[in-house]
């Protein structure tokens, strides 16, 4: 049975990621605190004690140690692991220091064009009832223009989506677990692929993050024991965006599962636009900063998220022609502006 032949060969790999995960996590509690690598709450207006920060190191160096463990090198994963580690060490001294938003940008920049120097790159994709939009021409001194672009506005945004959100603590990591375990049933499923094993690295990558980001779940839902920072955020949006390409072009798919987050994200970056404020600049102004507003505890806000998210990568991984996809697409923009016009018309709670 073909399931059972999916669970003898990634079974070792998901409890080994996850242990791994959890085993550093430990030791983040451990010895955090002791080099002082915490949290500021007091800042915030937060009244609670320092818990330890930069859990960003933990997700990083599970994802990493695993992925060189279980899968073999090739050109396109050493241009992820370069990107990621570039993405990362920029979001530990953005939590460090506190760095400018345009640096930010251009480091961000940067690491997806590492990504495209290494052949990985979005060379079509499919447009309901129109057709396939063909990214790899034009070509020029040996570059795709247009795909090369596109894949770098893509990594990009998506990198930032995965910050934008992580505003509750258990939102960022349960989003990761259901992102990556979304990519890793496409990547194994005989309805999508002809070839399945094909595509075994990239369903053991997938997995890997799936089972990370579960580990660091563990200690940050319902309580938090210990915070991702930009470090951890902007990492996991960075590898989403990269196995969405990796796994044959599925953006439709990260989209839907990335759905909330992304207009999310479009939300915040219109209404400061509009406000007269910077777009860069942050504020507790998100959707989910607005349910807490209206009475909504963290739980409640956290398994609302990942309900949605969840139901949304169940129907990415069920409707597999772009047509259905583009109809559940409709319907996750409908319910958000309808979210959004309900969360702005009510009056705070609190």
């Amino acid at each position: 049975m073909y399931i059972l032949e999916v669970i003898d060969q990634y079974l070792w790999i998901a409890v080994s990621s996850f242990i791994l995960g959890l085993s550093l996590v430990l030791l983040a509690l451990r010895f955090f605190p002791k080099l002082k690598l915490l949290d500021r709450p007091h800042k915030y207006g937060i009244e609670r004690k320092p818990i330890p920060y930069y859990g960003g190191i933990v997700i990083y160096l599970a994802f990493l140690i695993s992925v060189l463990l279980f899968v073999p090198l090739t050109s396109t994963l050493i241009g992820l692991l370069i990107g990621g580690t570039m993405i990362f060490l920029l979001g530990f001294f953005d939590d460090l220091l506190g760095l400018s938003p345009f640096l930010r940008l251009g480091v961000q920049f940067l690491a997806a064009v590492v990504l495209v120097a290494f052949g990985v790159g979005i060379l079509s994709i499919n447009i309901p009832f129109i057709g396939t939009l063909v990214l790899s021409e034009p070509i020029v001194y040996g570059v795709m223009i247009a795909s090369a672009l596109f894949t770098i506005l893509w990594v990009m945004v998506m990198t930032n989506t995965m910050n934008f959100v992580d505003g509750v603590s258990g939102l960022t990591s349960g989003i990761g677990f259901i992102a990556g375990m979304t990519l890793f049933i496409l990547s194994v499923h005989p309805g999508v692929h002809m070839d399945p094993s094909s595509q075994v690295g990239v369903a053991t990558i997938s997995l890997i993050l799936a089972m990370v980001s579960l580990s660091f779940f563990v200690f940050d839902f319902p309580k938090p024991r210990i915070l991702m920072g930009d470090s951890g955020s902007t990492f996991l949006g960075f590898l989403i965006a990269t196995l969405a390409i990796f796994s044959g072009g599925k953006v439709a798919t990260a989209f839907l599962v990335l759905g909330i987050p992304i207009l999310d994200m479009i939300w915040v970056v219109l209404r400061r636009i509009f406000s007269g404020k910077k777009f860069w600049k942050g504020d507790l102004k998100h959707l989910h900063h607005r349910l807490l507003d209206l009475g909504f505890s963290e739980r409640k806000v956290v398994v609302l998220y990942l309900i949605v998210t969840a139901f949304f990568g169940f129907a990415a991984v069920s409707f597999v022609s772009s047509q259905q996809k583009f109809f559940v697409l409709i319907g996750l923009v409908a319910l958000m502006l309808l979210l959004a016009s309900v969360l702005v018309l009510i009056p705070n709670k609190k």
